[in-house]
Order: structure tokens, then sequence, then C-alpha cells
């Protein structure tokens, strides 16, 4: 079994923390990582309901600053909120002031009640997906090339230019279990999200991307499988119980154990092909869930 990365999948907003324990519990959480995970994630949303909600590319940049030790990325971008060229070159001067510390995390972008608040277009979702392609073609080609020209049906550019370029060009992760995302994916994504904790979903997603694959002609030991779930980790079964109780939202997207019983969970996962983790950690601004995997899970794994 290859080694095994992990991110740190972080809390958006305080909801019911003030905002200086907030702050303080981040920052220690990026201390907790560093040196054992790879990197750190933030989601790109704008609202749901009343809830506080940070705003992703914004607190991403500020914490990337903050860690030049870790890479970072957006679990994942919505496409439906940026123009994609600007969307481009926001992403080559980040990857530039950050010496290649970020990832490129893209989706189409799936809540309507967002873009209505908001007053952003919400078109169905086969036109999202259309407009997704463009802005994946879009972002390489501004990515490698000068003087670029684009006439498509959703977005248009003309001689434009995107100086300096991203070094390296960052890899591209989509995130999608459609068909049609599937076959978006295997064409243009160097990396593939998928979410929860559900091994039976992760095997029927995973066959049906590689059959998006053999569609388009590609190996898909070419795209590396990431998944994104919820965790609780502590390292006796008490404490476990103690936090699960009545906190723990939706088993199939959360592990949930003592760090043996993560390890049995992540393994099947593993023997998939999945060797990349972004977890999001249950009960913080409580950060034993971090601690224990730092202490006793990503060594297990990120060495096997």
């Amino acid at each position: 079994m290859a080694g095994v990365q992990f991110g740190w999948s972080m809390p958006v907003g305080n909801g019911d923390i003030d905002r200086s324990a907030y702050l303080r519990a981040n920052e220690k959480g990026l201390e907790i990582i560093a040196g054992s995970f790879d990197s750190a994630w933030f989601s790109d949303h704008l609202q749901f309901g009343s809830q506080d909600f940070l705003e992703g590319w914004t607190a991403l940049t500020y914490l990337m600053a903050r860690r030049p030790e870790l890479k970072f990325g957006h679990i994942v971008l919505c496409q439906l909120f940026r123009n994609p060229a600007v969307l481009a070159k926001m992403a080559a001067t980040l990857q530039y002031m950050s010496k290649g510390r970020f990832i490129f995390g893209i989706g189409a972008g799936w809540n309507e009640e967002e873009c209505q608040a908001y007053n952003l277009d919400f078109p169905s979702a086969g036109e999202r997906v259309e407009a997704l392609e463009e802005t994946l073609l879009i972002t390489r080609a501004l990515w490698q090339q000068d003087n670029v020209s684009f006439e498509g049906k959703h977005h248009r550019l003309k001689n434009a230019y995107c100086r300096p370029k991203p070094d390296p060009i960052p890899p591209v992760m989509v995130a999608g279990f459609q068909p049609k995302m599937l076959r978006l994916t295997a064409r243009y994504a160097d990396w593939w999200n998928i979410m929860g904790a559900d091994i039976d979903a992760a095997r029927r997603q995973i066959a049906m991307c590689e059959q998006a694959c053999a569609e388009v002609g590609r190996n898909p030991a070419t795209l590396r499988r990431t998944l994104q779930a919820n965790c609780l980790c502590a390292p006796r079964e008490s404490i476990v119980h103690e936090l699960a109780s009545g906190k723990v939202q939706n088993s199939s997207h959360t592990f949930v154990g003592t760090p043996r019983q993560i390890i049995d969970q992540m393994r099947p996962f593993i023997d998939l092909g999945i060797d990349y983790f972004m977890l999001s950690c249950e009960g913080f601004p409580n950060l034993i869930t971090l601690q224990t995997l730092v202490n006793d899970v990503v060594p297990l794994l990120s060495h096997s």
C-alpha cells in the first residue's frame, strides 16, 4: 500500500464561538498539523441560511500567507461566483506568491439558495457542467499560453494574457460523481474528489469514474483519487463516545473511533486507490481529533 497524505478541511464559520476563540483555534489547528498533514482546505460558499460563513478565497489567501509550510486548496471553488479568466489570473498570482503551494479545486456549483440571495445566475445542471468545462479550458490556456482568445457558449475572452505564469501549474482537482461531471473530470482533472465515509458509495463512484476514463481514453491510474469526510477521533473509546454523543450529524459522512478504528475504517478506501484524505474534524474548537490523528493515525498510514 502506498503512503497516504492528509489535509485539514477547516471550519468556515465561527457559529456560536466568539471571533477570538475561533481564530485562536484555527491558528492552533494549523500549528498541530504542520509537519504531519500535507495541506489545509477551505470551502467556497456564500451562505447557508443565516449561518456564519466566511468567503473562501479571502480566508484561504490569508491563512496561506501565515502558514508557508502547508499547501492550500478549496473544496471546491464554485465556478458560478467568478469570471473564469479572472479566476485563472487569481490562481496564477496565488501560486506565484506562495511559491507553488496552491491546489486548484473547482466544481460546477450546486447551492441555488446562495445564488438567489446574491443575485448570481444559477442555470440548469447541464449548463453548469458546460460552463465548468469552458472554465477549465480557459484556465489551462491562460496558464500555458499568451494572447489567448476563446469563444464559447458561456464564456469568451480576447487577446488575454496571464503573466507571470503559475510555476508550477497547480494541480486541478474536480469534485463530482454524476456521469457528465465524471467525463469532464476524466478529460481535464489531475485529482478527483469524492465525499463521505460510505465505502459502498465510494466503490460505485470509482467504478463509474473508471468507465468515464475508458470512454475518453484515459488511464484511470493517472487521476489521483481523494476523499473529503468528517472525522471524530480520540485516544480512548470513552472519550469518543462522550464527544460523539448527539453531535455526529451523518455517520455515512464521518469516520468515528479510536486511532485503530479510524485506520480500519480508512483501509478499504485506501485499497480502492484513495491516497489523500481531507478531513473536517468534529467538535471544533476542541482539537482532540486533529491531535490524535497527528499522533496516532498519520504516522501509521503516511509511511505504509
